[in-house]
């Protein structure tokens, strides 16, 4: 499975967004300049965000993006899922975009019982890590990075 740029960003932007605290409002230009993130792509992904009830927007001074509900409850499965569609490496063995393949016997096919195995695993690891999970985990790998250099100094 490869993540698309669509999916990056939108995991990124969602990083920025909420490592602003429960009432940060960050604007795009922000956020594009931030994260290295083209403005206008940006723009598309976080409306899309925002018309799936993740983020909500406010207009004029003092205006841009902030969570509608808890970066807790925001998995990475939920917003990949948004941007790129079903998890599934292919699509005989996705809960939410089954098509059969042209294999002769789907219950004998060896390729479709390691594929069922690997969107299995990819599901119980994206549907389990949330945003805010990211920004702990974020927070205490630069607090380790900060560590070994205060050390080695």
């Amino acid at each position: 499975m490869k993540l698309s740029k669509k999916s990056e960003y939108a995991l990124r932007a969602l990083i920025e967004i909420a490592s602003r605290g429960p009432h940060g409002i960050v604007q795009i230009p922000e956020i594009a300049a931030k994260e290295n993130i083209p403005e206008k792509f940006l723009e598309a992904i976080l409306l899309q965000l925002k018309n799936a009830g993740i983020l909500r927007s406010k207009r004029g001074v003092g205006g841009g993006y902030s969570f509608s509900r808890p970066p807790g409850g925001v998995t990475l499965g939920e917003v990949i899922r948004l941007m790129d569609g079903p998890l599934a490496p292919i699509a005989c063995v996705s809960r939410t975009a089954y098509e059969r393949c042209s294999c002769p016997s789907e219950e004998e096919c060896g390729l479709r019982s390691v594929m069922m195995e690997v969107r299995t695993a990819i599901i119980e690891i994206l549907d389990k890590k949330t945003v805010q999970d990211i920004i702990k985990l974020t927070a205490l790998r630069r607090q380790a990075l900060q560590n070994m250099l205060n050390f080695e100094i």
